[in-house]
């Protein structure tokens, strides 16, 4: 079994900063790829971005420039960091990764989630 773990998430005010991290343990072999998604109150899960282990990123359009992911392979840890946030920002953060099981080959997994939440 995997287990992804989320912390970092918070309340801040517009134009702050937040750093969300994600750790992924359990019988792991190797993480293909992590990255975040995030769900607002009466939305549909919205990915935000993705990081590959050989470091390619991609990002949603409404993130460039605000937030970068990146991540730590000998860790299996990936990191959100989050700046001049906006209140449209605020949402359940989920973390996500690829992973190859011990003897289960390949498959996703996804924490339970961190509140992130930006006031005006």
């Amino acid at each position: 079994q995997v287990q992804l773990v989320e912390s970092g998430g918070g309340l801040v005010q517009a134009g702050g900063s937040l750093r969300l991290s994600c750790v992924a343990s359990g019988s792991i072999i190797s993480v293909t790829a992590m990255g975040w998604y995030r769900q607002a109150l009466g939305k549909k899960r919205e990915w935000v971005a993705d990081i590959s282990s050989s470091g390619s990123t991609n990002y949603v359009d409404s993130v460039k420039g605000r937030f970068t992911i990146s991540m730590d392979n000998a860790k299996n840890t990936v990191y959100l960091q989050m700046d001049a946030l906006k209140p449209e920002d605020t949402a359940l953060y989920y973390c996500a990764a690829g992973v190859v099981e011990k003897g289960m080959g390949s498959r996703d997994y996804w924490g339970q989630g961190t509140q992130v939440t930006v006031s005006s």
